[in-house]
């Protein structure tokens, strides 16, 4: 009996999410928001590659190629599902800044190798953490029969089976007839084609969007960007060689490459880098249909068309009231919203701010990202409510001089030492257990009792007991933006 393969998912988890504005943002992409059921698109990956687990098939520990600045968020949402997965000790490999996919990649394959020297050489389930399946059993049986037909050395591409022409996908044509895996030979690439030559792919039937998926062995990647892009393979060599690996006390190990080294790096995709060159080179490379429900949610357009619709075609999600309203997109967060005689709109309703748009131009919502980034407007990169590695806060109201945040830290969890120069602070316990550093002091405060931070101050929040603590912040001052904040000590290794 031969020993199960041994194979290496590797969750590509970049990206800004940018056409998903406003409920998507900078500091909190879309793999990280939970749009079409309980899971985040993040845990679904992570729960899709556990399924893959069979006799003839070992996972190891999971790659995660996510962000520096997204680690905590990425670290949080995989603990908790963490008693769902057997692998309990995935490894996060942070890019200091992003390169797109075919860098990420190569930072994996070296980190699943440990060195190209090493004599481990496990197949990559190599796949985007931003995508929805509805079909799991399917998915699971068809990368089964990918890594089967990766075993040979092989690089498989999942080809997901078309219902519509789309002109913002990648376009791969197969050839020939299927082998006993189901696999064909690729005869070529096309990457995002008009509208018109998309519907001829279409017709012809021989054609299958490009998802983003791949199967193949750590060497065969790392032989083919050698051969194909080797100021990549040398610029990730050079980075991941100098990296530093930090150990959480579970297990789960952080990664990080040199940072001056890493943004040296050429960005490129994996298609342009590798896969659209393989089909007249020695390496040998198919394409496995994938028919099961797949969405990349890249617009609210297609998140309309994931969606469960009502009687009316309208989907929805949180506090709405409707009349006469057809073919719709609303989602609430914060406040009842109604719409009344319209169709074909998406509105998003968020705390900071509201989109409403005609449903057939929901990809122009970059535009609305574009706009925000020119005139440095936060709501591009952050909502209202911020995630910390510490807990998150909530910014309440503001005016020229003060700022009143809602603040609430995880058992166990402490903010940075730090002090501010141009404010103030006063802090009021509404829950929980607050243990305060104010200089040169340390007082427990329990709930309705407070202190006062005076600016420059050296000061700490801690939350010393098993519940969650629950604050309220009140800052004045001259200045209150975050970027005042000089952190003196801190336990998650922030600047």
């Amino acid at each position: 009996m031969h020993p199960p393969i041994n194979l290496v998912p590797v969750i590509l988890c970049g990206g800004s999410g940018t056409r998903l504005w406003p409920l998507s943002r900078s500091a909190f992409p879309k793999q990280f928001l939970a749009i079409n059921s309980p899971e985040t698109l993040f845990q679904q990956a992570l729960l899709r590659a556990e399924a893959i687990c069979s006799p003839k098939i070992f996972i190891d520990k999971t790659i995660v190629v996510t962000n520096e600045e997204h680690r905590f968020l990425a670290f949080d949402q995989y603990q908790e599902i963490a008693s769902k997965l057997s692998n309990f000790e995935p490894q996060f490999l942070l890019e200091p800044t992003g390169k797109n996919t075919a860098p990420a990649l190569t930072l994996a394959a070296l980190q699943a190798t440990r060195g190209i020297s090493n004599q481990n050489d496990p197949i990559l389930f190599v796949t985007p953490a931003d995508q929805t399946i509805e079909d799991n059993l399917e998915f699971v049986i068809a990368i089964r029969k990918a890594v089967t037909k990766a075993n040979d050395g092989t690089i498989v591409v999942m080809g997901i089976s078309p219902n519509r022409a789309e002109s913002g996908y990648g376009y791969i044509q197969r050839s020939g007839t299927a082998d006993e895996l189901g696999a064909y030979a690729i005869q070529g690439f096309t990457e995002k084609p008009n509208q018109a030559l998309a519907q001829q792919f279409i017709d012809s039937g021989e054609y299958s969007w490009n998802g983003g998926i791949f199967i193949l062995k750590a060497s065969v990647w790392l032989k083919a960007i050698q051969k194909f892009r080797p100021d990549i393979l040398s610029g990730c060599e050079s980075s991941f060689s100098q990296r530093d690996i930090d150990h959480h006390v579970n297990g789960v190990s952080f990664i990080r490459p040199n940072r001056e080294a890493y943004f040296q790096i050429p960005a490129e995709s994996i298609d342009y880098a590798v896969m659209e060159k393989c089909s007249e080179s020695e390496f040998s490379i198919s394409m496995i249909p994938l028919n099961v429900g797949w969405s990349d949610l890249g617009n609210w357009d297609a998140i309309w068309k994931a969606g469960k619709s009502d009687a009316d075609g309208n989907v929805i999600q949180g506090d709405i009231i409707l009349n006469n309203t057809k073919n719709s997109l609303i989602h609430a967060t914060t406040r009842l919203v109604s719409l009344v005689g319209v169709t074909d709109l998406i509105v998003i309703e968020t705390a900071d701010a509201v989109l409403i748009a005609d449903r057939h131009s929901s990809q122009d919502v970059k535009v609305i990202t574009q706009q925000l980034e020119k005139e440095g407007r936060e709501q591009k990169n952050l909502h209202r409510k911020v995630n910390r590695p510490w807990g998150w806060y909530d910014t309440l109201d503001e005016g020229g001089c003060f700022k009143v945040k809602r603040i609430q830290v995880k058992p166990g969890a402490s903010l940075s030492l730090q002090m501010h120069h141009h404010r103030a602070e006063h802090w009021i316990v509404v829950k929980g257990i607050a243990e305060v550093t104010n200089g040169d002091r340390v007082i427990t405060l329990q709930e309705n009792q407070s202190t006062y931070i005076p600016q420059g101050q050296v000061h700490r929040l801690a939350n010393p007991g098993s519940e969650t603590l629950e604050i309220i912040e009140v800052q004045s001052g001259s200045y209150l933006g975050e970027d005042d904040i000089v952190r003196i000590e801190d336990v998650y290794g922030r600047n």
